[in-house]
């Protein structure tokens, strides 16, 4: 656990925390940064829509959102409050002002060629980009088979569902799961060649792109265990030891235990 940035000292941090949402994963940042932070929980409705409450946070009324009551920079004597949205800037806004004695975030570059394009650290290089990568290429596919299988289930009237399911099963077989398979692939691949030999994807040390990497990876065992990886070749969890050794690795950290305790703590 770290100590906070000096100049940031004592941010009175707020997470606004939303079931079936990717909120956990900033639970966990919050958790490694060693950050004292209130939670607000907030429970789908029937439909699993969020509540319109939320709204009042965010406009879009998403989550996560996190909100930060810190002093005024230009004038202390005020209050300053910020509200950051989207997984990947709270990410990078709270790693940068309060992870300095941490490893969430790689050495940016190499000794000697500070602020030199191309004199960045491959580790950083790989921490910016699955910064972006876990909800940008990632989640996509696994929200439109959210979605797919919506189509299977009791909400489409059941005299239709077995038209709507044939549909779903050939675009998973013929799109889908070949599209999953293909990233899984992928991170397989970049474990294997993970700077330093290293068990995380930017090298030996737990980043926070590997905390933001965690809810797709658990999105894609959880709904594709029994999705066919095209042309009938097994199934898409086979194939990725260093995938799935890699997601329960993430699942040991005793942060991201932490933080399930507090938030299930907090639900009673």
């Amino acid at each position: 656990m770290a100590s906070q940035n000096p100049q940031a000292a004592k941010p009175k941090i707020t997470l606004y925390w939303l079931n079936d949402s990717r909120a956990q994963r900033i639970a966990w940042l919050l958790e490694e940064l060693g950050l004292e932070y209130d939670v607000k929980i907030f429970q789908r409705d029937a439909d699993m829509k969020a509540p319109v409450e939320l709204e009042k946070v965010h406009p879009l009324g998403k989550s996560p959102v996190v909100g930060i009551t810190l002093p005024d920079p230009v004038d202390p004597t005020k209050q300053k409050e910020l509200v950051l949205a989207e997984s990947g800037l709270i990410a990078q806004y709270l790693t940068e002002h309060f992870g300095h004695q941490t490893s969430l975030a790689p050495k940016r570059y190499r000794d000697g060629q500070e602020g030199q394009p191309g004199g960045e650290t491959d580790e950083w290089l790989r921490y910016q980009y699955y910064l972006h990568y876990a909800e940008g290429s990632l989640m996509p596919p696994m929200v439109i088979a959210l979605v797919l299988r919506i189509l299977q289930g009791p909400k489409v009237p059941f005299f239709v569902r077995p038209i709507t399911s044939v549909a779903v099963e050939k675009m998973f077989s013929v799109w889908l799961g070949p599209e999953i398979a293909k990233h899984l692939a992928f991170i397989e691949s970049q474990l294997e060649t993970s700077p330093g030999n290293g068990q995380y994807l930017c090298g030996p040390s737990l980043t926070a792109a590997d905390i933001l990497m965690v809810y797709p990876l658990q999105d894609a065992r959880e709904r594709f265990s029994q999705v066919t990886a095209g042309k009938g070749k097994g199934k898409l969890g086979e194939g990725f030891p260093k995938v799935w050794a890699y997601l329960k690795r993430l699942e040991e950290e005793p942060a991201y235990k932490q933080a399930e305790s507090k938030i299930k703590a907090l639900k009673k």
